[in-house]
């Protein structure tokens, strides 16, 4: 794929929790554009994000943000006022993927298995367990498995809960906790409609959070995943079905869970990133590169596709 060359603003940064993924991410993405002809101008998103965009007047604006304000419809619709075409998903698709309990109320009734649960007040949690344990509690609206805790029998978080114990309890007023699902962990990308492999991740100790995703050595890939056909193809589906659903644009990571004693039952959407990681380590450029797509052409991949919806629309930005 080449692409005429182009002026494109590369937003990243912010201040969400995953501040230095996304700086990571943005600079990724910005050499490969560089390396391809195209000119850059690298934003690190702070107050004045609008005039900043305003002034670089870019012919399109590639979204490396990840977490809050940028992955949450909030930088969308800044955009959308602005008339900016930009990549990824839109304003609506943002505010309901990056919740985890409008995500299920968007998939669940399609047809698209997802752990059940409830969000529990994070004061509650010092009275009494929410659910039967294992259970995992993790925040409604933060990616990277920022905050996930799983509460056993023999983890150290006490029962109930102590209020002194260390864990997104402190951090959160609210939480959604879910069942604990035993089992492998897998994901899969979502690129231009088309889902392309399923990845297993396994962390060479605990379970697969913020510093197993970005620190090296921590986390075992093993792509493609070495799985029965059918779950296979049912998570390739899914991932798929849920990206559509959803209206995602550009790319998406979809991440399961399968419990491998209970067969095709066992396989639960956890929720789906529409901005996923474009570092060194990330899975989405992994399984491009398997697929035969090096990562600048990705990155064109994924710019092309936002030029071409907001051809679709008129010119107007999505």
């Amino acid at each position: 794929m080449s692409l005429q060359k182009l002026h494109v603003a590369v937003l990243m940064g912010g201040w969400s929790n995953e501040r230095p993924v996304s700086l990571m991410s943005g600079e990724g993405v910005a050499k490969a554009l560089e390396s391809k002809g195209h000119h850059v101008t690298r934003i690190d998103m702070d107050s004045d994000v609008a005039l900043r965009l305003a002034e670089a007047r870019p012919d399109v604006v590639f979204n490396a943000l990840h977490g809050c304000p940028g992955e949450d419809g909030t930088v969308q619709g800044m955009m959308d006022l602005m008339g900016l075409t930009y990549t990824h998903s839109g304003l609506a698709t943002s505010v309901i993927a990056i919740d985890k309990e409008l995500t299920k109320q968007a998939l669940v009734p399609h047809g698209i298995p997802m752990p059940g649960g409830r969000i529990v007040r994070s004061v509650d949690l010092y009275e009494r367990d929410p659910l039967a344990r294992p259970f995992v509690l993790k925040p409604v609206n933060e990616g990277s498995s920022v905050g996930v805790a799983i509460v056993t029998d023999t983890s150290n978080y006490g029962n109930p809960i102590q209020r002194d114990v260390t864990g997104p309890w402190q951090q959160f007023g609210s939480l959604l906790a879910e069942p604990f699902i035993r089992g492998k962990e897998l994901t899969v990308a979502v690129l231009a409609d088309k889902a392309l492999m399923v990845t297993e991740l396994k962390p060479k100790s605990g379970f697969y959070d913020f510093d197993a995703k970005y620190t090296e050595g921590m986390t075992e890939h093993v792509c493609p995943a070495d799985l029965p056909d059918e779950i296979t193809s049912a998570c390739k589906d899914l991932a798929l079905r849920a990206h559509r659903l959803l209206g995602c644009r550009g790319t998406s990571r979809s991440d399961f869970r399968w419990d491998d004693e209970r067969g095709l039952e066992g396989l639960f959407l956890l929720e789906v990133n529409t901005q996923p990681g474009m570092t060194p380590l990330s899975l989405v450029p992994e399984q491009a590169k398997i697929c035969g797509m090096d990562y600048p052409d990705l990155v064109e991949a994924i710019i092309a596709e936002a030029l071409e919806d907001a051809k679709a629309r008129g010119g107007s930005a999505r």
